[in-house]
């Protein structure tokens, strides 16, 4: 209880401000309209409360950052930067959980290591070191991490409970949906004997692709709270100005090869990354995509993948009612809401994904279009089901990646040509067939190929009528 009330005493002044612009509680009148300049005040300030409340509120801010049906644009840049301010464990402290994992000091197990931390996450932190002649990275679990957790959850679910009829049912169910999701992926992540079998997969699955590394775990180093894993060099995705303007690195295959590798794990293998962070991807100095930390990977069931598949390829062919099958298949639509609402959502979505804008611009059209349909983006009727945050973080990433290189960089432009170079692949990793080609250059190549096969065969019913005509004379 004393946990919960911390909380409120935080989240109070956000919640009364966030409660002002709609006047929801308050008989002030209507709603208020708020400045972009004030919001991206505000998001600091949630920023900087949210990271006074530690490790289970900075990771849980991951999760938001994935629910653009939740948080608006400006909270998500903000909260995005929390995973750049967790503060370091001391290096006593990793000790001591090192020795308790091993059953020895670091220093009788390692070569050598750093006291000096590579990373510190939310959860784990990384320290270099040395073990049997190779350069490798120590990942500990923060020391007394799961009983905060434990706690700071049992405090957020009183305080939802609190907060429930204030809020409005789509966001009260979004709210439940990330809480729970959290819930089960975080006992999972703080395992890191899952997060070596994971890596294992993955970096099985792309061991004949020459444009991605995933680091290899070090055999009988891996434990609950302990993981030693191969070191391999970069630098962050995100932070590539010095090589592009140095002409030694071009965005676009590095793009291009960020986005083939998740649409293979999620819509191929089946297994993917979900903690898609700019910290978690590399670019190694060949070029290459560097993938780290496997402590929150998603399974893909193939019901799921046939449905992303399908919603995928009829917004391609920019088949609306197909869209719009896809999104009740997956669950993204709120119980209730209008199919013709949704039809004209898809049809309206489907002609912004053409358009060459800017990633603002396209923000500010999908508001209009929610007044426009909905009366206000606050009663837009699509939601994102727990397992679809994982994939709206990704196609974030992305999109965030693409604009920072170009302005005007169009996701779905880039993605169409990759998806269609994957679909055989994808549909023969479900038991289907590849059904006919569905593009216009795919229906021409397949026209074309088969009159060329009747041609054949009727030059060679023709040779075959000419030589009886030959011998019958």
């Amino acid at each position: 209880m004393r946990r919960a009330l911390m909380l409120l005493r935080h989240l109070l002044p956000l919640v009364a401000s966030f409660a002002r612009d709609r006047r929801r509680w308050l008989v002030l009148g209507g709603p208020m309209e708020r400045s972009r300049a004030f919001h991206a005040r505000r998001a600091g300030r949630l920023a900087d409360t949210l990271g006074r409340m530690g490790p289970t509120f900075i990771k849980l801010s991951q999760l938001f950052a994935g629910r653009r049906d939740l948080v608006p644009s400006p909270y998500i840049e903000a909260i995005g930067t929390l995973t750049d301010r967790v503060p370091a464990v001391p290096w006593s402290a990793v000790r001591a959980a090192l020795a308790e994992s091993y059953g020895r000091p670091p220093e009788q197990v390692f070569d050598w290591i750093s006291a000096e931390p590579l990373a510190a996450a939310s959860l784990g932190q990384v320290h270099r070191a040395t073990v049997q002649g190779r350069d490798v990275v120590v990942k500990v679990l923060r020391p007394g991490v799961e009983t905060t957790i434990a706690a700071d959850l049992r405090a957020a679910r009183a305080l939802l409970r609190w907060l429930a009829p204030r809020l409005h049912p789509p966001h009260l169910r979004g709210l439940h949906s990330v809480l729970d999701e959290f819930e089960r992926r975080v006992a999972e992540e703080m395992d890191f004997r899952a997060e070596a079998r994971f890596a294992e997969t993955i970096r099985a699955n792309f061991a004949g692709n020459d444009r991605v590394r995933v680091p290899e775990v070090i055999p009988g180093f891996v434990r609950q709270r302990a993981l030693v894993l191969e070191y391999m060099a970069g630098t962050r995705i995100d932070r590539l100005d010095d090589d592009l303007a140095g002409g030694r690195l071009d965005p676009e295959p590095v793009l291009r090869t960020v986005m083939e590798l998740y649409v293979q794990m999620m819509l191929v293998d089946g297994l993917f990354h979900a903690d898609p962070h700019p910290g978690n991807i590399l670019v190694d100095a060949a070029g290459r995509v560097v993938l780290l930390d496997f402590g929150m990977v998603v399974p893909v069931p193939p019901e799921t993948r046939r449905a992303l598949v399908g919603t995928v390829f009829a917004a391609i062919r920019k088949d609306v009612d197909g869209v719009v099958d896809g999104f009740y298949a997956l669950g993204l639509i709120e119980p209730g809401a209008s199919r013709d609402v949704i039809h004209t959502l898809a049809a309206q979505l489907i002609l912004l994904a053409d358009e060459r804008t800017t990633a603002q611009e396209r923000i500010e059209r999908v508001t209009r279009l929610a007044d426009e349909v909905v009366g206000t983006l606050y009663d837009f009727p699509v939601q994102l089901p727990a397992d679809m945050v994982y994939f709206a973080r990704t196609a974030a990433l992305i999109e965030g990646l693409g604009v920072r290189y170009d302005p005007r960089f169009n996701p779905v432009g880039f993605a169409t040509p990759i998806a269609l170079r994957f679909r055989g692949a994808i549909l023969r990793s479900l038991g289907d067939e590849p059904p006919l080609p569905e593009t216009i250059p795919g229906v021409l190549g397949a026209l074309a190929g088969r009159a060329a096969k009747w041609a054949r065969r009727m030059g060679r019913v023709a040779e075959v009528a000419w030589r009886t005509r030959s011998e019958a004379s």
